[in-house]
């Protein structure tokens, strides 16, 4: 049985008790039984469905926001890690050295240029970049250290290619969007009831009423929008930025 067809079946069937449990309540309901002695079911259910709403709201903001600056946390280790060779790299022979930090540099102007564009236009990285990156593994894995002190920088500089090749990994897996549809359909089904509930309740008979109303609807949206914005770490107006790349490498232009 499919999963939807579970979730549809559980619905129905909330429904359908909630339901026959009040119609069979009102039928035995003392001759006495005065309802006016209770509060409002309008105004009992209105609150609870903003309440739930907001705790909805509040969890699908978190989720967004900590993937954006997990995304960006890539973005810093990757450049990190990428000085960090570049640096470590001086031990060994000025044509080795400068070979590395050459293909360094052609590796971060891809990344902040085509790459970057790719990422916020077409969600995925180039295969250019992890060629350029495989340029700088060969580099730092095929030379032989001709001394115990490049020796000794050997490893720590295969670690560091290491944390590079993790860090691009990482910030490819978190291109795309965060929110799964069936999220999306879920907030904004409860923005629309959310926001309805305002119709039972009588709205609009004062102006600080309606201003009211609308000041709650624009916030509804405000979140909806800033749920979607941050979405995709990479692609909208708050978005994680290759700033940490130009931070390190001043001499590459984005």
């Amino acid at each position: 049985m499919s999963e939807w067809l579970v979730l549809a079946l559980a619905m129905a069937a909330a429904c359908a008790v909630v339901v026959s449990v009040t119609l069979l309540r009102h039928r035995t309901a003392a001759e006495d039984d005065d309802p006016s002695e209770t509060p409002d079911v309008i105004e009992y259910m209105t609150m609870w469905i903003g309440v739930v709403y907001a705790i909805v709201l509040g969890l699908a903001i978190a989720g967004v926001w900590e993937a954006r600056s997990a995304a960006q946390d890539h973005v810093q280790a990757e450049a990190q890690a990428l000085h960090e060779i570049s640096e470590r790299v001086r031990v060994y022979p000025p044509d080795v050295r400068d070979r590395v930090r050459d293909d360094i540099d052609a590796y971060v102007g891809h990344v902040v240029t085509a790459e970057w564009k790719a990422m916020t236009d077409h969600g995925k990285v180039t295969p250019r970049g992890a060629q350029l990156l495989q340029r700088i593994r060969q580099d730092v894995t095929d030379y032989q250290p001709k001394t115990d002190f490049q020796a000794q920088s050997y490893q720590p500089l295969l670690d560091q290619v290491a944390a590079v090749d993790t860090a691009r990994a990482a910030r490819a897996d978190s291109t795309g969007a965060t929110m799964p549809t069936v999220v999306w359909f879920g907030l904004i089904g409860g923005a629309v009831i959310t926001i309805g509930m305002v119709f039972p309740l009588q709205i609009r008979r004062t102006p600080r009423e309606l201003v009211l109303a609308g000041l709650f609807s624009a916030l509804i949206a405000f979140l909806l929008f800033l749920i979607w914005d941050f979405d995709t770490p990479y692609s909208r107006g708050i978005a994680a930025s290759a700033e940490p790349f130009l931070t390190l490498f001043p001499h590459v232009h984005g």
